[in-house]
């Protein structure tokens, strides 16, 4: 252990750590700007290229940066000195200096730490004006927009692109006042291997980046004369209430239904109906697999971020993922064929509005093979953070509203389909019902705890009627990679993988609320959906009445003809940019 002196306060850390996390220990705020640490992740940014966390170490002239320097014993730190105080007062009055003054209209208001930095620093004026460096907006991608004007190089977007999900579409490009982050050959987004995972977006600290709004696309909607009917993914239910100042995890599932009613949706379904409906679906196609020698293992399909990761990435393997639709794109082909049939209404007369916690699923709806003819499966996503938007918009009192039930028949769900927005919950909900399937016995135990929890890739061994299945989990693209890597070089022997591009799996998605670096958020997220789940009387897929009257009057047999019309997909083979 080094010990240390900050403000006078003495503090032993181990060997290894920075000043900022003694700091940190005896609960002394340093500012911080281009810092993050995510340890859960291993993601760590301490590129100290913004200097805003300079403190002073006595017998030393230099101020040092809290972020990147490590203790030494005997260490005697100042955070409180004149010196460190207008330092960082004039780094960040610099930083202002070179970026646009549009707080009120841009898409971080109220989110950005430079302005929130600024603002504890008491800065009420441009002391430096001058020339800004500016740069043409990206509105290439269907889910992600970057203003590089915004840009303050603190390169957290580059870690996270390259060093977590192992893409390596962003990095820095030019030299001296004109640096901007980017792709190579200045590429626009949609023309690069970027996934649209939108980690680099949950990361920014400015509005560089930051999702394709879709709000006024939704309020159009629902002005016109189209059926507007909305679905909403399970992880919304444990995050949105964050947009109101509820506590971390609540479950606000009647109030979002409420909201949304309010709002002037004609119908308000679940995401969760079509996650059963997905079970049900890819229980079917990893025993056929099984059971008639197919291509294993099995890996999951729901994840658009993943699946583009996987077109680029691993082509060779186009052969492994699940065949299955993503849950709201099954949903979407079902409320333009069975609804539709059931409301006689024809299927150009209905807007379908998905509510996610990811920015991918934007660009998965206009994904050619999701569509038929010109009508795609899913007209509009928006987030979870858009929604609040339109909530407070409308002056809906959030908190104060009464529970409201989803409407029937893409309404009703079991408790397996809850835990499909968090990491191992997909592959979970699979066994819950492969297990019956297989064995024609009751599943006394649903819940395996051995899928559950935030490490990086987790391995299990599951036992069914005398045959092993060997399971294995990841979230983070780095972590899928790595898993890939082993299959393509036949190390690894697993039956079934799931796989989901973000941290937690949807919970911690890029639409979610900012977490801000603390990724405690995402462990109540997660409690908030295995506490709906246990609170559920039905708990396995294959029980919905409503997916059995689906199947029998509509379907047919599941992984049958009519469900692989609607229900399944194909992927495409991408070049790696």
């Amino acid at each position: 252990m080094i010990k240390l002196t900050i403000n006078d306060k003495e503090v032993s850390v181990p060997e290894g750590s920075t000043i900022l996390d003694a700091a940190k220990q005896l609960k002394i705020k340093i500012p911080t700007l281009c810092h993050m640490s995510l340890y859960d992740i291993q993601f760590f940014n301490q590129s100290a290229s913004c200097r805003v966390c300079v403190v002073e170490q006595e017998g030393r002239n230099n101020l040092l940066p809290a972020c990147a320097t490590p203790v030494s014993e005997g260490m005697k730190i100042r955070t409180d000195t004149k010196k460190a105080i207008r330092a960082r007062r004039t780094i960040v009055e610099l930083l202002l200096s070179d970026h646009p003054n549009d707080c009120l209209i841009c898409a971080k208001n109220g989110d950005c730490e430079l302005q929130k930095i600024a603002a504890d620093l008491g800065i009420r004026e441009i002391k430096y004006p001058g020339e800004i460096a500016t740069f043409p907006t990206d509105n290439s991608s269907k889910s992600i927009v970057r203003n590089m004007t915004k840009c303050i190089l603190c390169k957290r977007c580059e870690t996270m692109c390259s060093s977590i999900q192992t893409v390596d579409v962003l990095t820095e490009i030019g030299r001296g006042f004109d640096t901007v982050m980017g792709a190579a050959f200045n590429l626009p987004m949609d023309e690069t291997t970027c996934t649209f995972c939108g980690q680099c977006l949950a990361v920014c600290p400015t509005g560089a980046l930051s999702e394709v709004n879709n709000v006024s696309k939704v309020w159009d909607a629902i002005n016109s004369d189209k059926v507007v009917i909305v679905q909403t993914a399970p992880a919304v239910r444990v995050a949105l209430g964050e947009e109101f100042g509820m506590e971390v995890g609540s479950l606000v599932t009647g109030k979002m239904v409420g909201a949304l009613r309010r709002i002037g949706f004609d119908r308000v379904f679940d995401t969760d109906f079509a996650a059963d409906l997905t079970i049900i679906e890819e229980a079917s196609e990893l025993i056929h697999r099984i059971q008639h020698g197919g291509k294993l293992p099995m890996l999951t399909s729901c994840c658009p971020a993943w699946v583009k990761f996987f077109e680029h990435q691993f082509s060779d393997m186009l052969d492994i993922p699940s065949s299955c639709k993503s849950p709201h794109e099954m949903f979407g082909a079902l409320s333009k064929t069975y609804f539709a049939e059931k409301m006689g209404l024809k299927a150009e007369d209905i807007i379908v509005v998905s509510v996610m916690p990811c920015v991918a699923k934007k660009y998965e709806a206009a994904r050619p093979e999701l569509s038929e003819g010109s009508s795609s499966d899913v007209d509009i996503v928006i987030t979870t953070r858009e929604l609040a938007l339109m909530i407070k918009e409308a002056s809906i009192d959030f908190e104060n509203l009464d529970d409201k039930e989803f409407d029937n028949p893409l309404g009703e769900s079991t408790g397996a389909s809850v835990i499909f927005g968090a990491t191992g919950g997909v592959i979970e909900a699979t066994l819950r019902t492969a297990y019956e399937f297989l064995t024609g016995k009751t599943l006394e135990n649903v819940e395996f705890s051995s899928l559950r929890g935030m490490q990086g890739i987790k391995e299990a061994t599951i036992d069914i009627n005398g045959m092993s299945i060997n399971i294995a989990v990841s979230h983070g693209l780095g972590n899928a990679r790595h898993l890939l890597e082993k299959i393509r070089s036949g190390k690894a022997n697993y039956h079934a993988i799931e796989i989901m591009a973000c941290p937690g799996g949807c919970i911690g998605g890029a639409g979610q609320p900012f977490h801000h670096g603390d990724l405690s958020i995402l462990d109540k997220r997660m409690n908030g959906l295995y506490k709906e789940d246990r609170g559920k009387t039905l708990r396995k897929s294959h029980e919905n009445p409503m997916i059995k009257k689906l199947y029998d009057e509509f379907l047919g047999e599941p992984y049958g003809e009519k469900a692989h019309e609607l229900l399944h997909t194909t992927y495409v083979a991408r070049k790696k940019i």
